[in-house]
């Protein structure tokens, strides 16, 4: 098997026909005129892992050579060791530029919405700024806390022992906007700024809280499990046919002007998926998305059999990021937005630094008329 580099232009191809005709059947490169041209991950894999023979003006070139010709741009071993675990598992994987058949699209997952009346509710509380918590005594709280699962009544599981109700600061602020919670000793703009100084991104949070709770969702605090919020769906209560109801799905607000580690993101969709809750990610807002390319077209299996490019649509996009990289919202936003367009479900690709590879696929979430996007992303094994 014979490559060739031009160092100069940084063209790789091959024109030798046997090479052609058995790379053609393994979706390799693709046609232009006699040569058959190869992206850089691609001739890094058939030197690495298939013996291919690479010279440049007849001298050899071997990978090192290629990886200095193609890695001053950054992130190419990343996108390297995903392309290569991707072919190392059997399957087709292409440059995300090249033209392929049309998939069938990815359709968002619909979640459900419903209003919840909170007419007749009336409580007097007392505002605590350095703890963020509202205390109330009123006797309303407990049938708000039962019927609803606002704050919490009496102790954490065990609603008998006291009879004060407690509210974090998203419930105090959303109970004081819809008119049910009257501070005595505080106003809205005062719980924004007191929970604004603890925290810079409180308005950003407050917004994905209300969002939710507007649609009937019940939103508590995510803490156990590395999150900003977990979730039950309309309906749900704190007990019930006498057992304590747990949440299925978990929230981590990622803000478009926001940066966060990989290594520290995927942790926190990993303790999710060990104590089997969907990881939901919510971007707030409709900034503009920073324009993200695509690397990879992917193509999946049916029944056990690999797909095959020249009869079968593709199935995801991947965008490969290595485990010390910094991700922004805006460009994580950009990345499942060019997917969309594609009509593919995104696959992130994370190598770490022994280059073994952790895949999360990317859903999009129709919660109907909100102007928030959000995701669930989940583990996967191809």
């Amino acid at each position: 098997m014979n490559l060739t580099i031009e160092l100069k232009n940084g063209k790789l191809f091959t024109t030798d026909p046997a090479t052609i005709d058995q790379l053609r059947k393994s979706a390799y490169g693709w046609r232009s005129a006699k040569k058959m041209m190869f992206t850089p991950e691609e001739a890094l894999y058939l030197v690495d892992v298939r013996n291919a023979k690479c010279t440049s003006a007849d001298k050899p070139v071997n990978f090192n050579d290629i990886a200095a010709k193609f890695g001053k741009t950054g992130k190419l071993m990343p996108r390297y060791f995903a392309y290569k675990d991707w072919r190392d598992r059997g399957l087709a994987i292409r440059d995300a530029s090249l033209k392929y058949a049309n998939p069938h699209g990815a359709s968002p997952k619909k979640y459900p919405s419903s209003k919840v009346s909170l007419r007749g509710y009336k409580l007097d509380g007392m505002f605590l700024g350095n703890d963020l918590l509202c205390v109330t005594d009123t006797k309303a709280s407990k049938d708000l806390y039962e019927k609803h699962w606002f704050g919490q009544y009496g102790t954490y599981k065990a609603a008998e022992r006291g009879k004060l109700c407690k509210f974090d600061a998203y419930e105090t602020l959303y109970l004081a906007e819809k008119g049910v919670l009257k501070l005595k000793n505080a106003t809205k703009s005062q719980v924004i700024k007191k929970a604004t100084e603890r925290r810079a991104d409180f308005p950003k949070l407050y917004e994905v809280y209300k969002d939710w709770k507007d649609r009937g969702y019940v939103v508590k605090t995510g803490f156990k499990f590395g999150t900003h919020f977990r979730v039950y769906f309309p309906g749900a209560r704190p007990v019930k046919d006498g057992n304590w109801v747990h949440s299925k799905h978990v929230i981590h607000v990622f803000p478009k002007e926001s940066k966060l580690l990989i290594s520290e993101w995927a942790r926190a969709i990993r303790v999710a998926h060990s104590v089997r809750k969907t990881f939901i990610l919510a971007v707030p807002g409709r900034a503009k998305a920073k324009k993200t390319k695509i690397d990879f077209i992917l193509y999946h299996r049916k029944g056990g059999e690999a797909d095959n490019p020249e009869r079968a649509p593709p199935k995801y996009a991947m965008l490969p990021l290595g485990e010390e990289e910094y991700i922004g919202g805006a460009e994580l936003s950009g990345a499942i937005n060019e997917a969309a367009k594609r009509r593919l479900d995104l696959v992130l690709a994370i190598a770490d630094r022994e280059t073994a590879v952790t895949y999360y696929k990317v859903r999009r979430i129709a919660l109907k008329g909100s102007k928030h996007d959000y995701y669930e992303i989940d583990w996967m094994q191809p």
